[in-house]
């Protein structure tokens, strides 16, 4: 018997009835012989963890345009607490955690640069509109490889799908990323606020820190025993109407006090327009763009399709400096 044979009965015996098990998944859009030592949930997640995609998320804003300190979180950092807090999650409840720790990883991965900014701006560009979740799939089916993709499993490209709100997961793995994804962005969120001094404590109802907590980390332990406790030996993954309506609460002073502030607003115009201003430019000269990029429009990709995937894949300094490439006049010398 294979080590991976091994891990599969294990997932048998430990996991809860309503967890997806490895040996009974659905498989890939193309055949692929199986691994002797990792199950697919496991290589799933070793393929996103070695993607280009999932490196350059290290440069990408996750709330804070351009911030100044070493401390602020980016969307790789976001996407790790993703990854441990949903991993806290799925343990407790007997789910698949190689499964769960797969879809964290990879939820992201077709962020753009520039946060939430800019993916409004490629939004308003891209002829079919732009939406990350839509793009993360995108990246994991056809942008990585060179065109081939990482070939992952049908419930690893679900989770991805389908982690935002209006999301519906079809596994409990998929839902528990989908709620721990929020409660990452509102924990990591205020905290970076609080220390740029956006947000204090005590702009924070006292009504919310009854409920949840005084500090940052007491309503993030709140929320995700709330889950835990509110999900055990259930067929879906939801907080308590108590503590679901306090996360929501908090979540909507983030977007009134936090996401729309002026500092956090202060450099979204420039990212905008220069998001706008480079996917007009590649749509003109589409052969500046990268090699890759010229390879999928012989393919039959749209011009605009490619420079929306080329653009959105960018990293925040790599779209500055493209940018000043291209629309900054440039010093020269005597030769």
């Amino acid at each position: 018997m294979t080590i991976r044979e091994l891990s599969e009965q294990r997932e048998k015996q430990v996991l809860s009835p309503y967890a997806s098990l490895s040996c009974e998944s659905q498989g890939r859009d193309r055949p692929e012989p199986q691994c002797d030592m990792r199950t697919d949930y496991q290589r799933d997640r070793d393929r996103i963890l070695h993607s280009k995609a999932f490196r350059r998320m290290n440069d990408k804003t996750q709330v804070f345009l351009a911030a100044q300190g070493d401390h602020y979180r980016t969307r790789l950092t976001h996407t790790l607490e993703v990854s441990q807090i949903a991993r806290t999650i799925a343990k407790a409840l007997r789910l698949n955690e190689d499964l769960t720790e797969a879809i964290a990883l990879g939820h992201d991965l077709g962020h753009t640069p520039f946060g939430h900014s800019g993916e409004r701006a490629l939004n308003r560009c891209c002829p079919n509109g732009f939406r990350h979740s839509e793009q993360s799939v995108r990246v994991v089916e056809k942008l990585e490889k060179n065109g081939r993709g990482l070939n992952l499993t049908r419930e690893v490209r679900d989770g991805i799908l389908n982690h935002q709100t209006a999301g519906k997961p079809k596994t409990l793995e998929g839902q528990v990323v989908r709620l721990s994804d929020k409660l990452a962005y509102i924990h990591h969120d205020m905290d970076d606020a609080m220390r740029a001094g956006v947000i204090s404590e005590d702009d924070i109802p006292i009504t919310l820190r009854i409920v949840l907590g005084d500090t940052n980390a007491d309503r993030l332990n709140t929320m995700v025993y709330d889950v835990i406790h509110n999900s055990l030996g259930k067929k879906t993954v939801a907080m308590s109407p108590k503590i679901g309506e306090a996360m929501m609460n908090l979540r909507k002073l983030m977007f009134t006090d936090v996401y729309t502030s002026p500092l956090v607003r202060a450099e979204e115009a420039k990212a905008v327009r220069m998001l706008g201003e480079l996917f007009t430019h590649y749509c003109d000269h589409p052969m500046e763009m990268s090699e890759e990029s010229i390879q999928f429009m012989q393919q039959g990709e749209s011009v605009e399709q490619v420079a929306c995937d080329y653009i959105s894949g960018m990293t925040d300094q790599y779209c500055i400096h493209k940018y000043n490439t291209i629309f900054v006049l440039q010093g020269w010398k005597v030769l």
